[in-house]
């Protein structure tokens, strides 16, 4: 019997466009693209993720293969304020997270993200109020699809994975859920197709 629905954040409760804090502070289409590869098509972006580098390291490693100061100062600007421009609610997915507390599920995330997460999740996942638990990759230093985030996410909330549905944008976070027996769907973007498997999975109406 299924008790709880786990979301992912990114592609999936949230939309995300790194280039949207580039656009911002940056005028000019090449150094847009520059420093929002710089910063978001970095290594220290995933190590950020996994929460192996703190937020001032990572930044100075980006820093370091820029050109120019002005460079360098844009890069800054757009790492520590990219939480409050590239994220804004998919549409539809606030109705459905309500719909599905108001029916008894317990709501709960896992996303791979970074520490700041934690400063602002109230204010960029829809319906923030109905979750019951959020668990963030980089304070857990360990990320989908590794076996022990889901492991985790399981221990800290006290979930059984056979009572869990996970909705996830990519394939492999979800073979990594389901090899920990919690059950998935794939989103890709079509939300009457999930609310139409969460329909049929929970028997229950959604559409």
């Amino acid at each position: 019997m299924v008790k709880n629905i786990v979301f992912d954040m990114g592609k999936v409760l949230t939309d995300y466009v790194p280039d949207a804090v580039c656009r911002h502070y940056i005028k000019d289409e090449a150094m847009i693209r520059k420093i929002s590869d710089a910063v978001f098509v970095s290594p220290e972006w995933v190590l950020l993720d996994l929460g192996v580098v703190p937020e001032d390291e990572g930044l100075r490693r980006i820093t370091e293969r820029l050109d120019t100061p002005q460079e360098k100062e844009w890069a800054a600007q757009c790492f520590w304020h990219w939480h409050e421009y590239n994220m804004w609610h998919m549409e539809g997915m606030e109705e459905l997270v309500r719909s599905l507390k108001a029916a008894g599920y317990g709501i709960y995330l896992c996303s791979n993200a970074s520490v700041r997460l934690l400063t602002c999740w109230q204010k960029v996942i829809p319906a923030a109020d109905c979750f019951d638990g959020i668990l963030f990759s980089g304070p857990e230093k360990c990320m989908k699809p590794q076996k022990e985030i889901y492991e985790r996410l399981f221990a800290r909330f006290s979930l059984k994975p056979e009572e869990c549905l996970f909705i996830d944008d990519q394939p492999l976070n979800i073979r990594g859920a389901a090899e920990c027996g919690m059950r998935g769907y794939v989103y890709d973007g079509d939300r009457e197709k999930l609310k139409q498997w969460l329909s049929q999975e929970l028997g229950k109406n959604f559409s």
